[in-house]
Formats: structure tokens, sequence, C-alpha cells
């Protein structure tokens, strides 16, 4: 939803850690991921209830360094005892009560924004736009949009969606073509573009078209570069010299979609790696929210570029990997090397 004046924000209601049913395990460890996105929490409990729960709550969220508002659910309108306010003093913290005031709703969200937008990581409130460094205002930024089977239908993927928005915001000049339309748009145009930004699987057909001194890179890179640690997910490239046969590789989705024959994770990717290798390895596919525990049977982690998921959430997987020394790159960095590209692509963010 947009909570204004914060923008999009994603609520999530958890399951809890005080479950107790035949499910409890795998409740628990939902909500436990949950953790892993998490930017700000609220944790709602009841006027003079605090347990060894809403404490493990705190030690966790503390231990992420995730802020968080406490809401007491006084619906019942009880009297604090002296030490649970002793306990929840502490903390950034509100009430709720039963009101006959048709505007109390509104002013009760306005101070839960309020409190909100104080305790909010910066990081997070303003977060560094996809063209930071990259583009500037007025340059003449070419989007290269191939319309195929991954496409969805009547629709341009999120990613392809969000650099629009950001090359607008940023008010530069955001031209959108398909790849079999970009010699017609760039002989058209009267002065060379400033960048040129394509979907990965079409970076060895645009590279052949444009001239040498323009700028060019892929949405997955450039998100690559935004939401997570970009030296970590280069040096992950690596790793492909050194695969042997049978050796397992995940493939990371960050969401759940349904995979056409020419998806890009789970058939194109894999193609190309056999191809490049000269031999087949083993992969695996993980999508959502169903990141693997185990990471260790890897030998290479290949990541999508993480539209969906936010930066907390990408750079804990990032993380997850590297504690298990297991190398973890990108879908835009991988196809870029397997097609011999790579260099011109990451120049732009290699300072």
């Amino acid at each position: 939803m947009e909570l204004l004046p914060i923008g999009p924000v994603t609520l999530i209601d958890t399951a809890g850690l005080d479950d107790v049913s035949k499910l409890s395990k795998e409740r628990i460890e939902r909500t436990n991921k949950v953790f892993d996105s998490t930017d700000v929490a609220v944790i709602v409990a009841e006027p003079n209830c605090w347990t060894e729960y809403e404490t493990k709550i705190v030690e966790t969220l503390n231990k992420r360094n995730t802020p968080f508002l406490l809401v007491i659910n006084n619906y019942k309108e009880q009297e604090l005892a002296k030490e649970f306010r002793e306990i929840i003093s502490k903390y950034d913290f509100m009430e709720t009560e039963l009101s006959d005031d048709k505007n109390y709703r509104e002013i009760f969200i306005n101070k839960f924004k309020q409190i909100l937008i104080k305790i909010i990581p910066e990081e997070v409130l303003n977060q560094k736009p996809l063209t930071d460094g990259i583009i500037s205002s007025f340059q003449t930024v070419v989007m290269v949009v191939p319309i195929d089977l991954g496409a969805p239908k009547g629709r341009l993927i999120l990613p392809q969606v969000q650099m629009v928005r950001a090359v607008l915001d940023e008010s530069a000049i955001a031209i959108v073509v398909k790849d079999t339309e970009l010699k017609k748009c760039l002989d058209n145009l009267k002065n060379k573009p400033d960048i040129v930004i394509c979907d990965s699987q079409v970076v060895k057909k645009v590279i052949d078209i444009i001239p040498e001194d323009v700028p060019f890179t892929t949405f997955s890179i450039i998100f690559s570069s935004n939401r997570a640690d970009f030296k970590t997910m280069l040096n992950g490239i690596n790793a492909v010299k050194n695969l042997k046969p049978d050796d397992k590789v995940l493939i990371a989705e960050a969401c759940s979609h349904h995979a056409s024959k020419d998806d890009i994770g789970r058939v194109k990717i894999p193609k190309m790696l056999s191809k490049y290798l000269g031999f087949d390895v083993k992969f695996d596919i993980s999508a959502g929210m169903d990141y693997p525990k185990d990471l260790k049977q890897y030998s290479l982690i290949i990541h999508c570029g993480g539209c969906m998921i936010n930066k907390k959430q990408m750079i804990s997987r990032l993380n997850c990997a590297v504690e298990n020394n297991v190398p973890i790159t990108n879908y835009g960095m991988i196809i870029s090397f397997v097609n011999g590209t790579l260099e011109r692509t990451i120049k732009i963010f290699i300072k």
C-alpha cells in the first residue's frame, strides 16, 4: 500500500513466535524469515503482558539493527501497571483506545506514521535511486526491452518499469524500444544516447549495434549495484571457471512466477552456462521466500536482480552466501560473462 509521506510499503502480518500448534515450527520459521526483509517492525502487545516471547522478538530485532514500534492494544482501557510501564518506556510505543470520535482512526494513524518516520532508517526513507552515479538530468537514456514469451501480456516486467520511473525522476529523457527496432532508433537520434540499458538476454545483440563509446549496461547489473554488494557479486563470477561436472548451482529467484518455456532463470541461464562450460552442472531452483538454509552444497549461487525484494533482504541473502563460503553473482553478470560482454557492461560501475 501507499503510506504517505513514506511511500510504497509492504505490510506483513506474521504468525508470531508464541505459536504452540502442530504447525508451530513451520509458522515460526516463516516468521523468522520475515525478519530478513523487515526495515521497521511493529510489535503488538497486550497491556500488562510482557513475556519471554516479546523479549525474544526485541532481542532478535536489536541483533539485526531493526528499529521497531511497540503498540499496546489497550482495547479494554486497562490501567498500565508500573512494572509494565517501566519495560515499555525503553522503547518507542503508543496505545490504542476505544473512542466514539469518528476522527480517532485518522488521529491514531497520523501518530503511528509520525513515529514510523522518526525511527525508520534514513537509507530506507531516502533510498539511493537506480540512476545514482550513472545517469544525470537531461541525459538521453535508451532502454532496450525485448518482448518475448517471458514478457507479461500487456505489461513490462518490474525492473524495466522501475528504471523508467527512476529516469523520469532524474529529469532525464527515457526512450524505450524493442531490440528489433534499436538500430533504427539510434539512426533517428540527432545525437548518440548518453547510456543504453538492455535486458540481459539480448546483451550480445545490443552490444553489436551500439557505438563503442556509448556507456552500456543491463537492468539486472544496475539492480546488483543498487541493492547488493557489487564487488561481492562480481567476484562470484570467478567461481564459474572452477565449476566441475555435477557441481550444484542454485538459481535464486526473489519472486514466484509462472515459468515459461523461455524462462530466463530456469531455462536460458542453465543452457548458456552449460554451453560455455562444455559440460552440464546440476541446477536447483529456489523461488520467493524459499531461500535454502543449507547453502554449502552449492558451488555457485546465481541470483536474480531482486526487484521484488528490498535491499535488506537482498543483503541478508548475500551475507548468508558469504558466511557459508559460497560464491554468489547475479543474472546480468553471468549472462554478460558467458557472452563476453562483462567488461563493458560493468565499466560504468568501476570507479
